[in-house]
């Protein structure tokens, strides 16, 4: 298809750079420079999605990131797929391929359409809440199709084949904008010596500059932003970010810039270069140059294909080179507007005629229009739009603003495209995002930022300064005074000049009257991206919505990706009259990051994958994939599962490796569990706080289990800590505990008891761990060490130093199989030697190595806990069956003693840990399976616990479990029941958690 709408000449586009792409399925052509939204104009395209609601068609309106209508599907390939992207955003690169979200079996062709006919009666405010709720079994169904109506895109079912990435930044000024106040506050910042950051959501600087009829200097605008953009480019101190949107501003100056890098350059980023960036800056002062948005007119059929923002046309005449149409109408309340038809009559086009609300309108550009021959009528509006898909006339009629009346029968004006303009609403988003509130002004009929806790300033447009030498001064002034504020010298500069132009006042329209009521009139669209009507606003404020977050909430005005870009503005001012109260009263709604949508892609950056959750190996990982261990991930570890020989399945490898350990010796790689060296004259002190038993009187060489608890009492972590030296200990943490542990030392450490000296080291990779467990082991290990191993030289609970095949070793007697254990600690990158000499000496001892599912079961047997599995975060010491670890008489309370003395801490029918033996030993009770205590009540039974670890164990020759259930120490021999998923339960019997060895006889044999 041809390019029907590009003009002969003009615009910032390369005519010599031609662009092919495809839109639903047709080709097309652009030129370099082209947005997607300008392109799909230049070659006639009308329609480019359906509306939210009604489904009725919808055109391209704006030029920026306000737009409501073109939010379209980008990817050619199921894995490149993005939705939601603005195609008046999104740069055209060759072969770009683009969907409409919506409209079956076609945009232009949509069933849903008839919707768009009747939707008014049909769909109201608050449809959904009234019409879905019954019957509930059918709102899955509801919802598919809601959300298949709304057009909201869909993600990639592929992977992403791009990279991104993220960048920590430093700057003493970030500018937010690059238009003429941003440029020059970035100019004044840059002289005064700081470092500045200058960003821009537009793919080049100059904002409005980029399309403006006024000179600078006497010369094209143009020519300055080139000039400023290339000096700020030569500063070291200066970045400069095009492509960038600051999504959210956050405490503490904290802000989150999305920068699209190669989103201009095709559908894949080029090989070696990121996609986008997400860029996290904290800065010593921000500078908001945001701008402002033109607003429409609210009045009838005003979301027809060819209604317009006025400023969006004179963008697309004079950047792109467009002219969405050929015969114009334009409805307008302010001056700045007829630059519009100024444009337009230059580019040899038609002004069919400009309706001004205003009664005697005599602005400087009001009279270049009047001086081009352009019939301009007075005290007078477009009321409504007809056609189908397309505007084909627009009726004027002289209407009485403060009445809210038409006041002639007025005329129909054959004409295809209507552009509009209701004023201009300041871009306060980012400065509401840490809760500022707007203020309401009413001599530029908008909202400027309030009072707000950040460091910053804002300049030009946001402020409500419109006039081009007014922005730049004031930017400039903002600069210079953020740079001062951040510590550098105040700089004074030179401006261009520009020509004054004298404005007269904009006239408060928010809604054009029309002959009907406005619950009777064509569809007057407030939110186009929402199908939020006036009558809609006014239906929820008569139903009892009088918080404007209410009617944001009730008519879905401000929700989505538009955030109330267009018509915040007009649907308050909407809801304020029909409450009979001012706008000031009535406030606006608040603003919430992100300002546009950002692609999970770019937060997440380069975290995925192994970067997202690292894999880690321990030093002895090559000899378990050379023994065809089976692994499992423990807390980011690989840890092997079981060691399976030929024919095994888990079952049977685990019940070999459980009768290894308990006849002769097994071999258990315990690298992974946490170790944090702990250092410092307060050490002692600290563990007493920190663990619920005492540790003032342990000896150096000695070890001792301790458990830590939250505030509230319940069990947090467990291990065993050893004495190293009299300020020197060495904790050990459950494998996936470790970070937490220490996070948890450090914060408490920093925030409660800063006045102890003591000091923690993670040194979890530097030590391999090697677990002997076995009656046995003593003669193994005797082999390659010089330690006395002999029973009263190293009895249980303590650690000495020594060689082991030799390498300098700690070596620990502790036990967690019940069996007598040696754990064998040596510098990592000894481990594999030391490992090869102990297979060697466990050839005479049938030495096997086992995994965690065996370490599980043997522990299980002797009743030892695993945090995060038998524990849920609601389980005290006591719970467990622990009290003889909480020393209850310390001096200083210790982290949860004041929670275990709460009322609901010391009920009698707490769960507790006890042993289950099912009636059936052959049955293994499911882990998670809730118990009760009568199997045959109603449905909802009464559960009074479930099963925390359950096991088949070789030891007993029969099935055991552990499990938590209501007073159960008291209930020794009782019977409870498991149902399961096909009606059936399983009897088991409660008993003690210890089924192997309660005495603790072999381990310290």
């Amino acid at each position: 298809m041809s390019q029907v709408n590009r003009l002969s000449s003009g615009g910032l586009i390369d005519r010599s750079k031609r662009i092919e792409f495809t839109f639903n399925g047709q080709r097309y052509t652009g030129f370099e420079g082209d947005t997607l939204a300008s392109a799909l104009l230049a070659n006639g395209v009308d329609v480019v999605g359906r509306s939210f609601k009604y489904s009725r068609p919808r055109g391209i309106v704006a030029a920026g990131a306000e737009e409501p209508n073109a939010v379209l599907q980008l990817g050619g390939t199921e894995a490149t797929q993005i939705p939601n992207v603005r195609a008046t955003q999104q740069a055209l690169y060759p072969n770009l391929v683009a969907t409409s979200t919506n409209g079956w079996p076609n945009v232009n062709n949509d069933l849903m359409g008839i919707l768009g006919k009747v939707g008014g009666k049909l769909m109201p405010p608050g449809f959904y809440y009234k019409t879905f709720m019954y019957p509930q079994s059918f709102w899955m169904t509801y919802e598919k199709y809601i959300r298949k109506a709304a057009g909201l895109g869909r993600s990639p079912t592929e992977l992403d084949p791009d990279t991104y990435d993220c960048m920590n930044q430093h700057c003493d000024v970030l500018v937010v904008g690059a238009g003429p106040a941003g440029l020059a506050a970035a100019l004044a910042a840059a002289h005064s010596g700081a470092r500045v950051i200058l960003a821009d959501e537009q793919e080049a600087f100059g904002g409005s500059l980029l399309d403006t009829r006024e000179s600078l200097d006497g010369k094209p605008a143009a020519e300055w932003v080139a000039s400023v953009v290339a000096e700020l480019a030569s500063l070291p101190s200066v970045t400069l970010l095009p492509r960038a949107t600051v999504n959210g501003y956050h405490d503490h100056n904290f802000l989150t810039i999305h920068q699209r890098l190669t989103d201009h350059l095709g559908e894949r980023a080029p090989i070696g270069q990121v996609r986008q960036r997400m860029h996290r800056v904290r800065a010593a002062r921000v500078v908001l140059a945001t701008g402002a948005h033109e607003r429409p007119l609210v009045y009838g059929n005003n979301d027809l294909p060819g209604n317009m923002l006025a400023g969006a046309i004179a963008t697309y005449v004079r950047r792109y080179g467009v002219a969405p149409g050929k015969q114009l109408v334009l409805g307008v309340n302010n001056d700045h507007a007829y630059r519009a038809a100024l444009d337009w009559v230059e580019a040899g086009l038609q002004v069919v005629a400009i309706a001004d609300a205003r009664p005697n309108p005599r602005g400087m550009l009001v009279e270049e229009a009047r001086a081009k021959g352009i019939r301009i009528l007075t005290g007078s509006a477009v009321i409504e739009t007809r056609g189908t898909r397309r505007v084909t006339g627009a009726r004027i009629a002289a209407i009485d603003v403060k009445g809210l009346k038409v006041s002639s029968p007025g005329e129909w004006l054959d004409c295809d495209l209507v552009g509009t303009s209701g004023g201009y609403s300041p871009v306060v988003h980012l400065a509401s995002h840490l809760g500022g509130k707007p203020v309401w002004r009413e001599d530029i009929l908008g909202f400027v930022p309030g009072d707000a806790p950040q460091k910053r300033v804002c300049v030009g447009g946001i402020n409500g300064v419109y006039g081009l030498g007014d922005a730049l001064a004031d930017g400039f002034e903002g600069g210079a005074r953020a740079a001062a504020e951040a510590g550098f010298k105040f700089v004074e500069g030179t401006l261009p000049r520009t020509v004054p132009r004298t404005d007269e006042p904009t006239l408060a329209l928010f809604q054009v009257p029309h002959d009907k009521s406005t619950a009777r009139a064509p569809k007057q669209f407030v939110d186009l991206q929402n199908d939020v009507t006036a009558a809609a606003i006014e239906l929820a404020t008569r139903e009892g919505f009088e918080s404007v977050e209410h009617v944001k909430r009730y008519t879905a005005l401000g929700f989505g990706t538009d955030q109330g870009k267009l018509g915040n503005i007009n649907g308050l001012a909407i809801a304020a009259r029909s409450r009979g109260i001012s706008i000031t009263d009535m406030g606006t709604t608040m603003f919430r990051p992100n300002y546009t949508p950002v692609t999970f892609g770019a937060v997440a950056g380069r975290n995925c994958g192994h970067l997202f959750d690292a894999v880690r190996f321990t030093a002895l990982h090559a000899w378990h994939v050379k023994q065809k261990a089976e692994f499992e991930d423990v807390g980011q570890w690989k840890r092997p599962w079981y060691f399976p020989q030929r024919g095994e399945d888990l079952h049977s490898a685990v019940a070999r490796e459980c009768k290894a350990v308990r006849d002769s010796v097994g071999l258990l790689d315990a690298s992974t569990l946490g170790k944090i060296d702990i250092q410092g004259p307060d050490a002692r002190e600290f563990l007493n706080r920190v663990y619920t038993n005492a540790w003032t009187k342990l000896d150096v060489g000695k070890a001792r289990y301790g458990l830590m608890c939250k505030e509230d009492g319940m069990v947090f972590d467990d291990g065993v800590t050893a004495c190293l030296a009299d300020n020197h200990f060495l904790m050990t943490t459950t494998t996936g505990g470790a970070a937490r542990v220490l996070q948890w030392l450090e914060l408490y450490h920093q925030t409660e008891w800063p006045e102890l000296k003591v000091y923690f080291t993670s040194v979890t990779d530097h030590w391999a761990t090697l677990t002997l467990s076995g009656p046995n082991s003593r003669k193994l290990l005797s082999h390659i060490t010089d330690i006395n191993l002999d029973k009263d030289a190293f009895p249980f609970m303590t650690w000495q130093e020594g060689k082991v095949a030799g390498v300098p070793a700690r070596v620990f007697r502790i036990s967690f199989t019940g069996e007598l254990s040696y754990e064998v600690n040596i510098q990592a990158n000894y481990a594999m030697g030391v490992l090869e000499a102990i297979v060697e000496a466990g050839k005479a001892y049938n030495l096997t190595p086992y995994g965690t599912e065996t370490m599980h079961v043997l522990r299980a047997e002797k009743g030892f806990i695993i945090v995060g599995q038998d524990t849920d975060a609601s389980m005290t010491p006591d719970d467990l069956n622990m009290g003889w670890c909480v020393g209850r008489t310390k001096p200083f309370p210790w982290i949860g003693s004041r929670g275990l003395t709460r009322e609901d801490c010391v009920r009698d029918d707490r769960k507790q840990l006890v042993g289950l033996k099912p009636v059936d030993p052959n049955r293994v009770l499911p882990e998670g399976a809730q118990l009760v205590r009568d199997p045959k009540q109603p449905i909802p039974m009464d559960m009074v616990g479930h099963v925390t670890s359950s096991y088949m164990s070789p030891t007993l020759g029969r099935s055991f479990a552990m499990a938590v259930v209501k007073g159960g120490l008291k209930r020794m021999g009782e019977k409870v029941w498991a149902p399961l998923a096909d009606g059936s339960a399983i009897e088991a019997e409660i008993c003690s958690s210890v089924f192997v060895d309660p005495k603790g006889e072999r381990q310290n044999v």
